[in-house]
């Protein structure tokens, strides 16, 4: 490339590089950060069904492990899991008294995801359980908090807005104990 073309082509693409900075420089406003809306909304009847069949996953998952697992840590992390997610629907209970609402699904089956998550921990042998374990713990409560953030931002009942807000840092918390667990099986 001779010295005007290359000064030509540089030219251009210093113009071009500046130009949409300039224009768009004065049309471009930002909002505060509490004024983003939700990607995703989750309504009130949504989010129950979710939140009591997960919940009940976890429980009964946990008290699975603490027949098919010896592990000290398995039994610490499993009994924690089934302390607060019990408290969690007790809770639960009480929020859907508070804002009137008929709790249809308390005694519900599993939905069919979780089922068939319980049946294969129930099929597992003992030298596959533990893994299996973490994972689907580690997948159950990844995927609640994020239906908990999302309710908690988006929700449609203020009752229960207040109970996913409550119970996140529960959620979060039995997450990142899975995750230390992940990580010292890795090692």
């Amino acid at each position: 490339m001779t010295k005007t073309r290359y000064g030509l082509a540089l030219g251009a693409a210093l113009m071009l590089a500046t130009l949409p900075t300039i224009g768009f420089a004065q049309t471009v406003e930002s909002t505060p950060p509490g004024d983003a809306s939700p990607m995703f909304v989750v309504d009130t009847p949504h989010f129950l069904a979710q939140v009591q069949s997960a919940n009940q996953f976890e429980i009964q998952s946990s008290e699975l492990a603490l027949e098919k697992d010896q592990d000290e840590d398995i039994a610490e992390l499993a009994q924690m899991i089934i302390a607060d997610h019990t408290a969690a629907g007790e809770k639960l209970e009480q929020r859907l008294a508070e804002a009137g609402i008929e709790n249809t699904d308390a005694s519900a089956e599993l939905a069919p995801k979780h089922a068939k998550m319980l049946s294969q921990l129930e099929a597992a042998d003992a030298s596959d359980f533990r893994m299996l374990y973490l994972d689907m713990q580690n997948q159950a409560h990844m995927e609640a908090i994020a239906l908990f953030r999302t309710y908690a931002g988006s929700g449609d009942n203020q009752v229960l807005v207040g109970f996913a807000r409550e119970t996140l840092p529960a959620l979060e918390t039995h997450a990142a104990h899975v995750k230390a667990l992940v990580m010292a099986d890795a090692e």
